[in-house]
C-alpha cells in the first residue's frame, strides 16, 4: 500500500511511531510525512484549516495570529476601531474586516455562517453589552462553537456585568439555543494595569473566565 492511500489504522501506527523520540528524530519524522501530510490530514478529518472563524472585537488580530498556529486559516474580523482594523489588515489573515460598534450597530455577520465565533476580551460593561451574545450565537453554524472570554476585574459594574452575562448564558441554554461545553477560570488572565504597579517584582494579575458553547443543531 502506498503512503498516498494510507488507511486510518495505518495512520495511527505511523503517527504513534513518533512518540517519545528526540527533537532530531521528530524533525526526520515530519520530513518523511511532508509529501503526504495534506492527504493524511483529510483522512484524519483535521477540520481546522477548513473552519471559518468570526473574530468579534478582533482588535489588531492578535488572537487570530495565535489561532493560525493551531491550523485555522479563514477569518472575518469585526471591531469598532478603524485603527485596530487597519492593523488587523496588515496581518494578511482576514478575508474581510468590518467596522461596527457592538451593541449599537447590528453584528455584520451572516446568520448561520461560521464554524467558530469568538470574542476575546471585549465582554466588559464599558465595551460590549450582554445583548450582543445572542448575535454571536446567531452567527454560528448549527453545531458551531462560540468562545467568549471576560476579565474578572473586581468592581461594582464588573460584578453586575458578570451576573447579567451568566444569567443570559444560562437562559440561552434553557431556550435550547446552545449547550455548555466548558467554563474555565484563569488566575492570570492579564496583568492588572489598573493597579499602581509599585512592586515591579510582583505584578498583580486580573483573573478571567473563558466560556465555550456549542450551537444547537436545530
Amino acid at each position: 500500500m502506498s503512503d498516498s492511500s494510507r488507511s486510518l489504522d495505518d495512520l495511527r501506527t505511523f503517527v504513534n511511531s513518533s512518540a517519545g523520540v528526540d527533537l532530531q528524530q521528530k524533525m526526520k519524522f515530519y520530513n518523511s510525512w511532508a509529501e503526504t501530510y495534506d492527504q493524511d490530514s483529510d483522512t484524519l478529518s483535521y477540520r481546522a484549516p477548513h473552519e471559518t472563524v468570526l473574530d468579534v472585537a478582533c482588535g489588531s488580530g492578535w488572537v487570530a495570529n495565535l489561532m493560525v498556529e493551531l491550523g485555522f486559516k479563514h477569518f472575518v474580523g469585526v471591531d469598532g476601531s478603524q485603527g485596530m482594523l487597519d492593523q488587523a489588515a496588515k496581518t494578511g489573515l482576514y478575508k474581510e474586516l468590518k467596522l461596527a460598534f457592538l451593541g449599537t450597530d447590528p453584528l455584520p455577520a451572516q446568520t448561520g455562517m461560521f464554524d467558530v465565533v469568538m470574542i476575546v476580551g471585549g465582554l466588559r460593561y464599558d465595551h460590549v453589552p450582554v445583548s450582543v451574545i445572542r448575535e454571536l450565537c446567531l452567527a454560528a453554524k448549527p453545531g458551531g462553537h462560540i468562545c467568549m472570554s471576560r476579565n474578572g476585574l473586581k468592581s461594582e459594574s464588573g460584578n453586575k456585568y458578570k451576573v447579567s452575562m451568566e444569567k443570559e448564558l444560562q437562559l440561552m441554554e434553557e431556550e435550547g439555543l446552545w449547550s455548555h461545553v466548558i467554563t474555565k477560570e484563569m488566575d492570570k488572565y492579564m496583568i492588572d494595569v489598573y493597579s499602581n504597579g509599585e512592586d515591579a517584582q510582583n505584578e498583580k494579575y486580573v483573573p478571567g473566565t473563558m466560556y465555550l458553547y456549542r450551537k444547537s443543531l436545530n
